[in-house]
């Protein structure tokens, strides 16, 4: 395989730096999915730990690196789950973090950073806009910037769902996976293409939110000047270049879904998995949907990413008429 910035022995070490509450989240087939979508679904569930994302993974890693270089604070930009995982990690590890996040964020995602014990600066704007003010609030203040797929340990955290898929006994054709900033896509893509070469690795992105997949398919940086989607935690604008190329060597395809598929896959895991999610959650189940005879016989992970959701939203998209 083609190199990217990510190391598998660094990966496998991650194992043993993650704090266990996030590693081993279940993986099973949910047989109930099966007749609606005409093919074999398994579910790897990143919902059932403290902060409810797989983003856990990725910040325990880095608090434990800023820690040892004797960093007393951090910075990041957040849609909500990395913002959460950090304050937890941070917490932990006696750092001061400061987190900054779109004022339109889901107010679950934003109270729950709170009462972590990080301090919250809300931006008018999207999440590069937070961004921005990250990075801003870096420089003054002197610390250290957290960016989301950027920062490798981001990466390799998320990696490790990669090495629990190979592991498993669970044979599968293919990998569903939530594309925003990259962090998820890559890492896991990177193990799967070391490990399981024949196991397509597929990233699905909402269509409102087309950046990081327009940039896939023109193996360039395609910038958006807005997006429009429910799919809060992978609405980017500006891809990171090297997270394009590390996912230039990892992706079998990226595909864009509608808004109303997310809500149906939304709708789906309530109703046949039990599973309450925010939208990100459902890009996979919503692939599926969107493109039933691709799939048709094949045995697909989805990976449920994120359990983050504002439930006054939550009503109205799924349980309302």
């Amino acid at each position: 395989m083609l190199e990217t910035r990510l190391d598998i022995a660094r990966i496998r070490a991650a194992r043993r730096m993650i704090d266990p509450v996030f590693l081993d989240s279940p993986l099973y087939r949910c047989e109930a999915l099966e007749p609606v979508l005409g093919c074999a679904v398994s579910v790897k569930l990143e919902t059932a730990n403290p902060v409810r994302s797989f983003k856990g993974r990725g910040t325990e890693l880095l608090a434990g690196l800023l820690t040892e270089e004797g960093r007393r604070a951090a910075v990041c930009a957040s849609a909500g789950n990395l913002g959460q995982a950090l304050a937890w990690s941070g917490r932990v590890r006696g750092l001061d973090v400061t987190v900054v996040a779109s004022r339109s964020a889901p107010a679950a995602k934003l109270d729950r950073i709170r009462a972590l014990g990080a301090r919250l600066e809300l931006v008018d704007g999207d999440f590069d806009m937070a961004r921005e003010r990250a990075a801003a609030l870096a420089r003054h203040d002197g610390i250290r910037l957290v960016e989301d797929s950027l920062d490798i340990e981001t990466c390799e955290g998320a990696a490790t769902i990669g090495l629990e898929l190979v592991d498993s006994a669970t044979p599968f054709d293919a990998v569903l996976i939530a594309l925003g900033g990259g962090a998820l896509a890559t890492g896991v893509g990177h193990v799967l293409k070391t490990f399981a070469p024949g196991v397509e690795v597929i990233c699905v992105q909402p269509a409102g939110a087309p950046a990081m997949t327009r940039s896939w398919r023109g193996r360039r940086v395609v910038t958006t000047e807005t997006t429009d989607t429910i799919a809060d935690g992978v609405a980017g604008r500006r891809p990171i270049p090297a997270v394009l190329d590390d996912l230039l060597v990892v992706a079998d395809d990226a595909v864009l879904v509608e808004e109303a598929s997310i809500i149906a896959g939304m709708r789906m895991l309530l109703d046949h998995a039990g599973l309450v999610v925010e939208p990100s959650a459902a890009l996979g189940v919503a692939a599926l949907l969107e493109d039933r005879a691709r799939f048709a016989d094949r045995h697909v992970v989805t990976i449920v990413c994120g359990g983050n959701v504002d439930m006054d939203a939550y009503r109205r998209w799924v349980l309302e008429p």
